[in-house]
């Protein structure tokens, strides 16, 4: 063997056990944020609907695994295709990969790799779910998830994180997805709500919270696995850019949680829960993108301009008359802007690029106008394509529930059950049926029409 060879024989990445270890558990902690965002939105919904909220973010449990199996691994990091998509007909199936074949330059198994990235691909449809709470037939969400995950989800995940795409290859830096995830995710939630139209009662009738400490537990499920969707996008433990991601979340996501609650003590007079919870996840939306490319006091600075924002962004549904139900887009859309572009502002080239923002390095403005074109492609593509998706399938299946249906609860029209049995409440007949009424809603949500 020629010395050269030697040489690239020993640089060969070895497999990892503790860092396929350490992936896979953080692959098990992001799978526990889908149910944890069913929590989050089921106690946002009214009682009517909470369980058809959980579902709408558990069914994706079961369709996203399949298609990953099937063909969506391959697309989305296959071999590139014109920097646009991917493909490698032996990850058909999953049953062409050797148990221990690396992941390209990593030193964990290709298996470990995918059904890390599975995950991501999991939760990112689930999160436009809480945009359409109350009005969508069931099967015509399972059917949009479907389509939507091929045809968006798929390909966007290669231009921003496969070998070859178009915004990788540009230099945009999306640590763990706020381009891919929450960007895509809440254009995704806007494009469709502009077609399938407002809730019956919008803007007239409350539409509170129904469970407050639902919503608590849902937010801290999801702050717990955050750590792994953070922490373990960098594929390893090896050289501290984990290590500064997972302080860099907590750190954003305490700074927006508080700068959420500042702004809402300010603007309506109390601080609320669903304001800390909603800020937390603002905070942790901002971070997914930045956080392995800034210092713990940038990530101070980038969750709390996203808790600002978001809290500001919550009311805009009021002034534009579009019907998010549980504030996707002013949290998932606007932080995942916040936390992408921000980047262009507090790189400091010392984390997982050398590339640095404004207030760094040169002081340039490049880095900022990469974030901006990976933003805005992300953006158009996923709004455009969506709201097309959710017209086909209006105009063919239908996919809202009749108006009567809506009113009377989708629980009982789509699933044949209700979320809580009250006829074993005692008091005879006339309190069987009584519901409780509504936990207050938060101050962020009472915005005048």
């Amino acid at each position: 063997m020629a010395p050269a060879a030697i040489m690239l024989a020993a640089d060969a990445p070895k497999l990892s056990s503790a860092n396929t270890g350490f992936m896979l558990i953080c692959s098990a902690l992001v799978m526990l944020m889908t149910p944890g965002l069913a929590f989050f939105y089921g106690g946002m919904v009214r009682v009517k609907s909470t369980l058809n909220m959980l579902m709408m973010s558990f069914i994706s449990l079961g369709i996203v695994t399949i298609l990953w199996v099937l063909y969506g691994f391959s697309l989305a990091f296959g071999t590139d295709s014109g920097s646009l998509i991917g493909w490698n007909s032996d990850w058909l199936g999953l049953s062409n990969i050797g148990l221990t074949e690396l992941w390209d330059g990593y030193t964990i198994p290709v298996f470990v790799f995918m059904v890390f990235q599975l995950m991501f691909a999991i939760i990112t449809p689930a999160l436009i779910s809480g945009a359409l709470a109350d009005r969508v037939k069931f099967s015509a969400w399972a059917l949009f998830i479907a389509l939507w995950a091929t045809v968006v989800y798929f390909p966007v995940a290669h231009w921003v994180w496969g070998a070859g795409g178009w915004a990788y290859e540009l230099g945009v830096i999306d640590f763990a997805g706020g381009t891919a995830v929450h960007i895509n995710a809440g254009a995704a939630a806007l494009g469709v709500i502009l077609v399938i139209g407002k809730r019956v009662g919008f803007k007239k009738d409350p539409m509170r919270p129904h469970s407050l400490p639902l919503v608590m537990l849902g937010a801290g499920l999801l702050w717990f696995g955050w750590f792994g969707f953070n922490a373990g996008s960098w594929l390893g433990n090896d050289d501290g850019v984990g290590a500064l991601m997972f302080v860099n979340t907590q750190v954003a996501t305490g700074a927006a949680m508080l700068a959420w609650l500042i702004y809402e003590k300010i603007r309506h007079g109390a601080f609320t829960t669903l304001g800390a919870a909603s800020g937390a996840v603002a905070g942790l939306v901002a971070i997914t993108p930045s956080g392995g490319a800034v210092s713990p006091l940038g990530a101070i600075a980038v969750g709390a301009i996203a808790g600002v924002l978001c809290a500001m962004a919550v009311g805009l549904k009021y002034r534009f008359n579009y019907d998010d139900s549980l504030d996707v887009v002013g949290v998932h859309l606007v932080g995942g802007i916040a936390g992408s572009l921000l980047i262009g502002f507090f790189a400091t080239g010392k984390g997982q690029s050398t590339a640095t923002g404004v207030f760094y390095g040169d002081h340039t403005w490049d880095q900022l106008w990469k974030q901006c074109a990976g933003v805005g492609a992300v953006l158009a593509y996923s709004l455009i394509v969506s709201a097309i998706l959710a017209f086909l399938l209006d105009k063919t299946i239908g996919m809202r529930v009749t108006e009567d249906e809506e009113i009377a609860g989708i629980d009982q029209a789509e699933h044949a059950e209700t979320a809580y049995d009250f006829s074993g409440a005692g008091g005879g007949a006339a309190r069987t049926s009584a519901v409780p009424a509504p936990v207050a809603e938060a101050a962020t949500r009472k915005v005048d029409a």
